[in-house]
């Protein structure tokens, strides 16, 4: 009865440390992408000549930040 209890808690704690990990892992690509990402694809763009690709992103990347609601506190 004990190792039932303890199984079931233990996947509990677990399952909870699991959910936070892929959250935290979720948040840290949220960060390197637009951080690190999208940045150097854009200069990346604008080195090999593609200004014209570049600019349109560029765009709508800014639009978007705009308007898109910020979560946090």
């Amino acid at each position: 009865m004990l190792t039932l209890i303890f199984t079931i808690l233990m996947f509990l704690i677990f399952g909870k440390l699991l959910i936070f990990a892929i959250k935290a892992a979720w948040g840290i690509s949220k960060i390197v992408c637009t951080v690190i990402l999208l940045p150097l694809v854009l200069i990346g763009l604008v080195v090999v000549g593609l200004i014209k690709l570049a600019l349109p992103v560029l765009l709508i990347v800014g639009i978007i930040s705009l308007f898109a609601p910020r979560s946090g506190n």
